[in-house]
């Protein structure tokens, strides 16, 4: 639909000028921009992979708000990927009602080992959790098992100690 003719003289200057910064910009990102960009659906937008929060540098501040954001990004993905194995399971459930026990079993193990494995990355951080606390998570949970083994299992007792409780 072309444009209604200008008012005043006033209105054609600014459509004038207006049309001469404006012209080349939307020129370019139509003919230029546009047809060598590769279109994704936003469903399976695929965003690059950034550096870890280990990789960057301390007064990197640019390098920590992209690992954080991919932490962001991640921590949604997985919240996703349990809600829909918690949602197979209840599905599979309401179906197989009153086999549900034998027959959803596979479902309810792997829907439980994902949410192990959430929880200990994600688990306790808070709501305000970001990619160094998560991080530091990581790092005192490894520590912990060379210490002690893997958490759950109860501590190792040291050679010396066992020796020492058996004599009292």
């Amino acid at each position: 639909m072309p444009e209604a003719p200008a008012r005043n003289p006033l209105e054609s200057f600014l459509n004038a000028v207006q049309a001469t910064i404006d012209g080349p910009v939307t020129w370019f990102r139509e003919k230029i921009v546009e047809p060598n960009r590769q279109t994704y659906p936003w469903y399976h937008q695929q965003f690059r992979r950034v550096p870890t929060i280990d990789q960057c540098y301390t007064d990197d501040a640019v390098c920590i708000f992209e690992a954080n954001q991919q932490f962001r990004r991640d921590k949604m993905v997985d919240n996703e990927i349990l809600s829909i194995l918690r949602q197979r399971f209840e599905d599979c459930v309401l179906y197989e009602q009153p086999d549900h026990e034998r027959k959803c079993r596979s479902l309810l193990d792997t829907y439980e080992k994902a949410a192990e494995n959430w929880f200990i990355k994600y688990g306790d951080l808070g709501g305000y959790a970001n990619a160094k606390t998560a991080y530091m998570k990581q790092k005192h949970r490894m520590i912990w098992e060379r210490r002690h083994g893997p958490v759950g299992t109860g501590m190792k007792q040291v050679a010396g100690e066992d020796e020492a409780a058996s004599e009292h």
